[in-house]
């Protein structure tokens, strides 16, 4: 393949001009013994196979296609570093999007590090084992998604697809790519907008010398908004950068101020929006306020692909037919979606909520905070400056018999780490009260009568049975404002033995009328804040999609938009609260 697959730069929120891109054609192996190094493959083995990087070897588009189980697999290929990224103290960095599970690094047969997780970007400094001439790197990625001790997401743990898991992902499935930095580099950035304050404040990690000068500047529509600078101290550096004029990050309209970093000699591009998330009574407010929200189920697979899109006009694509349907955003689903699609979010004002892949890892023993945490810590330092995220939810339908205190543990580290975003503890079945912001709700009743007189008692706070939750006197919850799953109705434009919940309709009309009559139930009760439809496409066996899993729209998406964009019970008594403080 001579064109460069998913050439664009990967990590479009931290822009450094000196990079090169390494996908495409790899040296391969296929290591079921693992005996590879035993075998001498990090250093002079020959591999006898090919593979199309960044994508999983299951998928078509990495030439493979092998759905089989493997748990080792190496990566190998020559890299030209350019001689000026040698000069001057300057360093290396080579960057691995994603790679599932565990990732060892060898270049030119000498062993660099490792990394341990399976959904977020890391890096390696590659500068001291770097030839003058020709330098070769080799990756191994070790996946065990059988062991129960690492988070898989939907990723089958069968030989086939089935219910509601598919295609496993095994190895790289992100781009890699490599950069040159100056002695001086930032290595990280938070941005806390403060709205009331007309003020971004930056805290960054940087190396090097120390009392080099950090310096900020702020555009918007190309006109400066303002500028800030101070000194490092210690590799940290903390500013406030006022802006002179205000333009809000909103649903629908994504804001974006244009940001100029510099530490020394090195320059990185990035952008943030000015808005501000809060609950109230468990209702999303954003800049002072109500939001309804309006998403549905994202869970990121490709038929291609798998994991990873084939361009990333596809990302901006499954986001633009969300839009078409009348959804203002998404729940991305048991899986860390690239930053390219979350940046998309950013620019089009459509609010997420961040997950991790919670589903294969057993959270109970003390494997749960060794294998899950840390990457956790990844996952919100890699996205926190992300506007679109409005709120985390590690966690996915846990069981009755979870460990509470590793929930309320994950509770506080995440709320400590982040306070500017809402926090849920573990979506649909089983909530710790006491570690959430918002409680929510997962429902497949298929009748929308039936479902309106199910969640009709949290209009006065009553309490309702989660349902997946087994128990005389557990899974009852009465605070829930937020049903975060429902529906899923079965429809397939051609013969399919493929499931949804609940009966098929027999017509058209009936989904339509079903579809209407589940989400006004939610749209019109007084305390609901949001709804997430399952979901925005089929996946493989599971065909409960709006679109089909090749993407063609199953209906007339008009037909959603409009039922979709009625006004919300919450958002008619703002209306009417403002036309009360109008009238006085």
């Amino acid at each position: 393949m001579n064109k460069i697959p998913r050439p664009e730069y990967p990590r479009p929120q931290f822009v450094r001009t000196d990079w090169k891109n390494l996908n495409g054609e790899w040296e391969y192996m296929t290591d079921r013994g693992n005996s590879g190094e035993e075998r001498g493959f990090a250093r002079d083995a020959e591999f006898t196979e090919r593979i199309i990087v960044p994508f999983c070897r299951e998928s078509e588009l990495s030439g493979i296609g092998d759905k089989d189980f493997c748990e080792n697999v190496w990566y190998k290929r020559e890299i030209d570093v350019p001689a000026k990224w040698r000069e001057c103290g300057r360093r290396v960095i080579l960057h691995i999007g994603a790679c599932d599970y565990k990732t060892k690094l060898w270049v030119n047969g000498n062993y660099v590090g490792s990394h341990i997780g399976g959904y977020v970007a890391f890096s390696f400094d590659i500068t001291d084992y770097l030839n003058d001439d020709k330098n070769v790197v080799v990756i191994k990625a070790e996946d065990h998604l059988l062991t129960g001790r690492q988070p898989g997401g939907k990723q089958s743990s069968r030989y086939y697809s089935h219910g509601c898991s598919y295609t496993r992902t095994t190895g790289i499935w992100q781009t890699v790519w490599m950069e040159c930095v100056e002695a001086n580099y930032i290595i990280s950035t938070k941005f806390y907008p403060d709205i009331d304050r007309k003020s971004l404040f930056i805290e960054a990690e940087v190396y090097g010398d120390e009392n080099v000068e950090f310096k900020a500047e702020a555009y918007f529509d190309g006109q400066k908004m303002g500028m800030a600078k101070t000194k490092s101290h210690g590799g940290k550096v903390r500013l406030e950068l006022p802006v002179k004029e205000l333009y809000l990050w909103e649903v629908g309209a994504g804001r974006l101020y244009n940001l100029e970093i510099t530490y020394g000699e090195d320059r990185v591009m990035s952008y943030f929006g000015m808005r501000k998330i809060e609950n109230r009574d468990g209702i999303l407010y954003l800049n002072k306020k109500p939001v309804f929200q309006r998403l549905v189920l994202d869970q990121g697979f490709y038929p291609d692909g798998i994991y990873t899109a084939s361009s990333v006009e596809e990302l901006e694509a499954d986001i633009d037919r969300s839009l078409a349907c009348g959804f203002n955003g998404a729940r991305l689903h048991q899986k860390v979606f690239e930053p390219i699609f979350l940046t998309l979010c950013d620019a089009k004002g459509y609010i997420v909520w961040g997950e991790h892949a919670n589903w294969g890892l057993n959270i109970n023993g003390i494997n749960g905070y060794e294998s899950f945490i840390p990457e956790w810590l990844e996952v919100m330092k890699r996205d926190f400056n992300h506007p679109a995220i409005i709120g985390w939810c590690p966690l996915n339908e846990t069981e009755r018999e979870q460990n509470p205190i590793f929930v309320k543990t994950l509770s506080e580290i995440t709320r400590n780490y982040d306070k500017t975003r809402l926090y849920i503890d573990a979506s649909g079945w089983t909530h710790v009260y006491g570690a959430s912001d918002i409680y929510d709700l997962h429902d497949y009743t298929q009748n929308p009568v039936d479902f309106a007189k199910r969640i009709a008692p949290l209009a006065n706070r009553q309490p309702i049975r989660l349902h997946g939750v087994s128990g005389n006197d557990e899974g009852y919850v009465s605070d829930c404002t937020f049903v975060s799953e429902y529906g899923g109705i079965r429809w397939t434009l051609e013969e399919s033995s493929g499931w949804g919940y609940g009966n098929a309709p027999q017509s058209e009309d009936e989904f339509i009328q079903r579809f209407k009559g589940l989400t006004e139930a939610i749209l019109f009760h007084p305390r609901m804040g949001g709804l997430c439809y399952t979901q925005l496409t089929d996946v493989e066996q599971e065909v409960n999609g709006l679109y089909t899993y090749d993407r063609r729209p199953k209906f007339d998406t008009d037909i959603f938009y409009e039922i979709l964009t009625q006004t919300a019970a919450i958002e008619t008594k703002e209306v009417e609260a403002e036309t009360a403080d109008t009238e006085e």
